[in-house]
């Protein structure tokens, strides 16, 4: 069992709640000063359910697990790429850059390096706290996080066994079910879809259309964007590059009304050309300012912390760890010192929805898949990948901490998943007294 789930269980309840105050204020002082309307509307928006809570409390999450004892961690496995803010949410589709419809792991802003157990346990936490939301029974959430946690663990084997990380995937070919579902949502997805959703042609000229969510730059501003474009074209690798023609700017706008995580965060929508003049080719970049990653909060170590030149940079490199064939867009920037990743908006995301999922043995089919996916993202993300930081083979290490015998290994997950949830709901009820009350400073 845990230790940290006993020690958070016979906590103060006061002393609890001051505790979730002082890490969101210590993780948010910033952003929060920036924008506190933003982060009103984020706060009301994890007060909605503990779901919600957790999946904005990432933060709280890595202040209890460096607390936590892990058996699992050794050199190795304690310095895994991880996804960092893994729950039942954050996977869904995306186009690779072969053209190929891929079901993954989906966000990368909190991606870093530390124990390979933290994406695991973030996880099976969240499965039980969405579960629970169902009214699915203690016995079944067990079940479930089971399902997970085995098929985590097989995956790492076979890759440790055939060494083929790189050539697996869920795609059109190997998925079944619910996620080959997603897949051929993504399917009717287009990028002219989405071009008329936020842009408009004037006198043969596109360029986005005034919205919510969308202002117009002066100039001074424009040019430091159009200043930190340029420079971001040189970080995209030499064998991902397309044609000049690709990268002519034709309009750009400042941004907002992203997701939980992102509140406070400069952003920017990038109008390119895209392949060829024909104005169906018109892509959308996203100029996204870098988040501190939770994890780094904790990790205490410093050829990890340098190896990063800021926060825009960790999130473009993460992603081309953690992703087999990403995204041919991606790169990173600088705007006032401040670092910014780019990537495409791509009209063929589609996410994970759980809302029509009720039954346990309809979740179980697709845990099993999230469980290889995972699997997936830690073992590619090692010396095989373009990168110097993981300079070891991920399923060698993991597979030989667990041992041939998981049944430790995997009742360890479980209890910390029914436990740690448990907690989070405690927790949840805390944050709303507090937030209501105007015990939160800066809002």
């Amino acid at each position: 069992m845990a230790s940290i789930t006993r020690s958070l269980r016979e906590r103060d309840p006061k002393a609890r709640q001051d505790q979730i105050v002082d890490v969101l204020v210590d993780a948010f002082s910033d952003l929060m000063e920036r924008s506190p309307a933003e982060f009103r509307r984020r706060f009301r928006k994890m007060a909605s359910d503990p779901f919600a809570f957790y999946r904005g409390s990432a933060c709280l999450f890595y202040a209890d697990i460096i607390d936590d004892e892990d058996p699992w961690a050794d050199e190795r496995t304690a310095r895994v790429w991880i996804q960092g803010d893994l729950h039942a949410q954050n996977f869904g589709t995306y186009m690779n850059d072969d053209g190929v419809f891929v079901f993954d792991v989906n966000d990368f802003d909190e991606a870093y390096v530390g124990h390979f157990t933290w994406d695991v346990k973030r996880l099976v936490a969240s499965l039980a706290l969405l579960a629970w939301s169902k009214a699915i029974s203690d016995s079944d959430i067990r079940r479930l996080i089971e399902t997970y946690v085995r098929a985590y663990v097989d995956q790492v084997r076979r890759f440790a066994a055939h060494g083929d990380d790189h050539e697996f995937a869920l795609t059109l070919d190997t998925a079944d079910g619910y996620v080959r579902g997603v897949l051929i949502d993504a399917l009717t997805s287009t990028r002219i879809g989405l071009l008329e959703g936020k842009t408009l042609v004037e006198r043969h000229e596109r360029r986005f259309r005034d919205r919510p969510g969308v202002r117009r730059l002066d100039d001074a501003e424009r040019a430091k964007v159009e200043a930190a474009y340029e420079a971001y074209l040189q970080t995209i690798p030499q064998d991902k590059r397309f044609s000049g023609l690709t990268y002519q700017v034709k309009d750009i706008v400042g941004a907002s009304g992203f997701g939980i995580g992102s509140a406070g965060l400069s952003a920017y929508n990038i109008l390119v050309e895209g392949h060829s003049q024909a104005l169906e080719n018109d892509v959308i970049l996203s100029m996204k300012q870098g988040n501190v990653a939770a994890p780094s909060r904790v990790v205490d170590d410093a050829r990890i912390r340098e190896y990063f030149r800021h926060h825009g940079h960790r999130t473009a490199v993460s992603r081309r760890a953690l992703q087999a064939n990403a995204d041919p867009w991606l790169g990173h920037t600088e705007i006032d010192g401040v670092g910014y990743v780019v990537q495409e908006l791509s009209p063929y995301e589609a996410d994970l929805d759980w809302s029509g999922l009720t039954e346990p043995d309809e979740m179980a089919a697709i845990l099993d898949d999230l469980g290889r996916a995972t699997a997936k993202v830690h073992c590619v993300s090692d010396r095989d990948s373009d990168h110097t930081l993981v300079d070891f083979q991920v399923e060698d290490a993991i597979d030989a901490v667990i041992g041939t015998d998981e049944s430790a290994f995997v009742e360890d997950m479980v209890a910390f998943g029914t436990e740690y949830a448990e907690i989070v709901r405690s927790d949840h009820a805390l944050f709303v007294n507090a937030f209501r009350n105007g015990g939160i400073p800066g809002l």
